[in-house]
């Protein structure tokens, strides 16, 4: 009796030893393949690679082009070169965040309630605009636009 448990055990330990080695293998072979694929080989002919010495940041032409931004710069409409609308992610309901630029600076994003300067609340969202008010119940002082999507 004693001899089947104990055969028992090791041809199960055997069977789930076995199974790891086949899996690991297969696991190996087909992340070898994939790198192969990709143009990826050994140590020996990677690239050297460059240190930054500032952390790396989203290029502003990148995330305007997730927002739905055209290549060309945003439009501003009746405050001049103040505000720049570079993307919206507005809700049906006008809640969502803008991604404006302030003065000349990098883009920033805001959600809608939030004071984006002093005096000046971002207050709704729609698909391609954001207006901007004193307070976030007043009436809007402006109205920022997206520019105009390029047709393929």
């Amino acid at each position: 009796m004693l001899h089947t448990i104990t055969s028992t055990f090791t041809s199960r330990w055997l069977a789930s030893l076995s199974t790891l080695v086949v899996w690991t293998a297969a696991a190996a072979l087909v992340a070898y393949w994939a790198m192969q694929f990709a143009g990826v080989s050994g140590p020996g002919s990677q690239a050297t690679t460059v240190a930054r010495s500032t952390p790396a940041e989203p290029a502003l032409a990148d995330v305007q082009r997730a927002l739905g931004a055209a290549s060309a710069p945003a439009a501003v409409t009746d405050v001049g070169a103040r505000f720049v609308l570079s993307g919206v992610v507005a809700l049906n309901s006008g809640q969502g965040a803008a991604l404006i630029a302030v003065d000349g600076q990098a883009a920033k994003a805001f959600k809608v309630g939030q004071t984006v300067v002093d005096g000046m609340v971002l207050q709704s969202l729609s698909a391609r605009q954001a207006r901007l008010a004193a307070t976030p119940d007043g009436p809007a002082l402006t109205t920022l636009d997206m520019p105009a999507l390029l047709k393929p």
